[in-house]
């Protein structure tokens, strides 16, 4: 047996409602199914109601694409931080190109790399400064871990006793810090490195 009740609003709907027969299944807060959308679309409680469930029902998508927007910037980043190690490291090959090897000495070849004093996985605030790249052979940097000892020797003579200290003195203080690396930022190194570039044409 169908129940019916009275179409009469109550809680939120409360006021509203046809005073009709209603089967009870069908309704809403006390409102027949013709009542309940005059109610949830034209009342203040309505329309909040609705707007409440309509965040609800739109979070998780709210949710992914943010998360979507946060993968996709880091994404951007990662891809600007490559590009700006290959553009540094390609200007620290041009600028010691004829210059041996900082850590053993060898007479410059086409395959020397870029070396790093303080390496760049562990000195992150160092990954991008030009004191500490420097041009070096391939078996220094790949198969003796930099030959840190030689380079320690010859970067003071490299780069001059002041700016050697300067660079020992970031070292310490990197540790203090974490490095979040910008595109802004990394703009920055690229455009410092193609004006360094042309002067390195003009000089050569």
């Amino acid at each position: 047996m169908i129940q019916e009740k009275k179409c009469f609003g109550n809680g939120l709907a409360k006021g509203y409602g046809c005073n009709k027969m209603t089967n009870v299944k069908n309704r809403k807060y006390g409102l027949c199914m013709n009542c309940y959308p005059d109610w949830i679309l034209n009342s203040d409680n309505g329309k909040i109601k609705m707007q409440k469930a309509i965040l609800k029902a739109s979070a998780p998508r709210l949710q992914l694409t943010s998360l979507y927007d946060e993968r996709k910037e880091r994404n951007a980043l990662k891809r600007m931080i490559l590009s700006t190690k290959t553009i540094v490291h390609k200007y620290i090959r041009n600028r010691d190109k004829g210059k041996p090897c900082i850590s053993c000495g060898d007479n410059w070849k086409d395959s020397f790399q870029a070396g790093h004093f303080y390496a760049s996985g562990s000195f992150e605030t160092l990954k991008f400064n030009f004191d500490n790249i420097n041009g070096q052979c391939e078996k220094c940097n790949l198969y003796l871990n930099g030959n840190f000892e030689n380079y320690s020797l010859n970067l003071p003579k490299r780069i001059g006793e002041e700016r050697y200290n300067a660079l020992v003195k970031l070292a310490e203080i990197d540790k203090q810090f974490v490095k979040v690396w910008t595109i802004d930022k990394l703009k920055e190194i690229q455009k410092e490195v193609k004006i360094l570039n042309k002067s390195l044409q003009v000089t050569k």
